[in-house]
């Protein structure tokens, strides 16, 4: 029986293009916690954050981050901002391998920018600021919980996907 991989880091790090490649690789499912959370609800981010605000959106979150991580056997790519709850930091670090692709700003920056649907970015300000207050936030909560962390720029999927896996057939048997 495989052990789960959750893929953390800031949005444009590439956690569910990474996520599918990887779950390929290793012949297990891919799980995304935004689109889980969108198929439970049956509307998009932008209308729960819009309707609920961040703070329902997180409940949703960490309801189905709690599920998610009681299987067994997937590649998790969790929303940006997923480790900020507790609990969710907690189950993640308890039930898996944490694998966190560190993007740089800039890179965050440029993944960003051809994408209107991500709720946090669209909160008024300009783009890098609030990629950067997030990043200064969620940074230390990433690497608490990670168990490997991989820059991710100037890297494609391929390329990172093939370097967790040689990680991961290099750890005892029974680990991811």
């Amino acid at each position: 029986m495989r052990g789960n991989i959750f893929l953390v880091g800031p949005m444009g790090a590439g956690k569910s293009t990474v996520g599918k490649r990887l779950a390929d690789v290793r012949g297990m499912e891919f799980v995304d916690s935004d689109t889980e959370i969108e198929a439970r609800t049956g509307v998009d981010i932008a209308y729960i954050f819009e309707k609920e605000g961040e703070d329902g959106f997180r409940k949703r979150e960490r309801l189905v981050i709690g599920d998610l991580t009681q299987r067994n056997g997937i590649v998790l790519a969790t929303g940006g901002g997923a480790i900020i709850e507790p609990d969710n930091r907690q189950w993640l670090a308890a039930r898996g391998f944490v694998i966190y692709l560190h993007a740089s700003l800039d890179q965050q920056v440029n993944r960003t920018a051809r994408t209107d649907n991500r709720p946090l970015l669209r909160a008024g300000g300009e783009r890098r600021d609030i990629l950067e207050r997030l990043f200064e936030m969620r940074d230390p909560l990433y690497r608490e919980i990670a168990d490997l962390v991989l820059p991710t720029d100037g890297r494609n999927a391929r390329t990172l996907a093939r370097e967790i896996e040689e990680h991961l057939e290099h750890r005892p048997a029974g680990t991811a």
